[in-house]
Parts: structure tokens; sequence; C-alpha cells
């Protein structure tokens, strides 16, 4: 049984993340915006706190087995990117001023190959409508993370796509750069068999300091 800090823990990856934690009987620290949206579960403390409150977050940190952060300020928010821009690095320091040692970041899509050297990003297929929150997070892996070596972090990118009416099947592949496609070259994941891969690199610690990535 680990003790976690969850950010974003009522977010659409957040609280399948959640509650596949609570499943597996793990201790989880869970901050978020509104308290009241998370379920009352014996496991769970609530947190109601800002990831810009650096030592806020470091403070409750302090003790816990890992970090997991599935920090979003929300896709219709107008200041998505200012605040995506802002507060990942601030994620960043507090991990590293609470003394924990393992942060898992749900990533994003948008770095993943497609083929070689041209990133899903660069390829003109991601809407403009959501970009402002797929740059922030792909400059923050590319720009930042890849060349810290403090901590021991993973950045785990989901599919090119959620499956809107997915299902928990614990049955997917787990790759590292590349865009992971089926056999009719779609890639896609549940949030709830990303959630069990999560939570799976949390149990059994196979990355470090590096990038892995899903699909069927």
């Amino acid at each position: 049984m680990a003790n976690v800090v969850l950010i974003g823990a009522t977010g659409f990856v957040g609280s399948a993340i959640l509650n596949e934690l609570v499943e597996r009987a793990h201790k989880v620290t869970a901050v978020v915006r509104n308290t009241s949206r998370l379920p009352k579960n014996n496991n769970i403390t609530a947190i109601e706190e800002d990831v810009a409150n650096v030592d806020a977050i470091a403070k409750l940190s302090e003790g816990k087995d890992a970090i997991i952060s599935s920090y979003n300020p929300g896709w219709m928010n107008p200041q998505i990117t200012e605040l995506l821009y802002s507060n990942y690095p601030k994620i960043l320091e507090a991990t590293k001023k609470s003394g924990v040692k393992r942060l898992l970041i749900v990533g994003g899509a948008g770095t993943l190959f497609v083929k070689p050297g041209v990133r899903l990003i660069d390829t003109g297929v991601i809407p403009d409508e959501i970009m402002g929150g797929v740059r922030p997070l792909a400059d923050f892996y590319l720009k930042t993370l890849v060349n810290e070596n403090d901590i021991d972090w993973v950045f785990f990118s989901p599919a090119g796509t959620f499956d809107k009416e997915g299902k928990k099947t614990g049955k997917f592949r787990l790759g590292s750069d590349d865009l992971v496609v089926d056999a009719q070259g779609n890639s896609h994941i549940s949030v709830q068999d990303y959630a069990i891969a999560m939570v799976d690199e949390l149990e059994q610690v196979k990355h470090h300091k590096e990038r892995f990535t899903i699909g069927y």
C-alpha cells in the first residue's frame, strides 16, 4: 500500500486514477479546487489547495511515497495556456522541496512520434481549439522534464484519443516515444485502462526519468 498525493483528483483522468488507487487500497491525499466533488472514502484525505502555492503543496506532500499530477485548469478555461506554463514548473518545484522522490505526470500525446522525426503536435491533426492546452505540456516535457535529474519522474502519455465510452479491460500495450496504434491505425485508450497502467507504474516502478505511453 502506497501513500500518495494526487493533484487534480476530480478531473476526467484524475478521477479515474483516484478510483483505481482506492480500489487497490492505497492512501490518497487528493488535492483539488473543490473538495465537495470528491467521493467519501476512508482512504481519501481531501485537500482544497492551489497548485501554484509551492510551499503548501510541498508541506502536504512530505513523507509521501509519490506525487501523481493530473493537473489541468480545464479545457474551457481561457487562461489554460498561461496556467499550464506557470504551474507545472511549480508542481515540479514543490515535489523537490517536499523530499518526495517520485513524480508521475499525466502527460499528453502531442510529443509522441508518428514517424521518424515527426511528433503528433507537428502534424496539424490536433484541433486549434485545444492546442492552448497541448503545447504547454509538450514544452514542459521537452524543455524541462528531460533535463531533470534530481527526482525520479515519469511522463505518461495517453494514446491519441480517449474512448468516449471506454471500458476497463486491463488489456493494452505500452510503448515509449512512438504513438501506439491498433491494426486499423487508430490510437486510442479508455481512461479506465490508462488509470490501471498509471497505478501499475506506481506499484511496480518500471520507468525512471523517462516517458512511456499506452494504446490498444
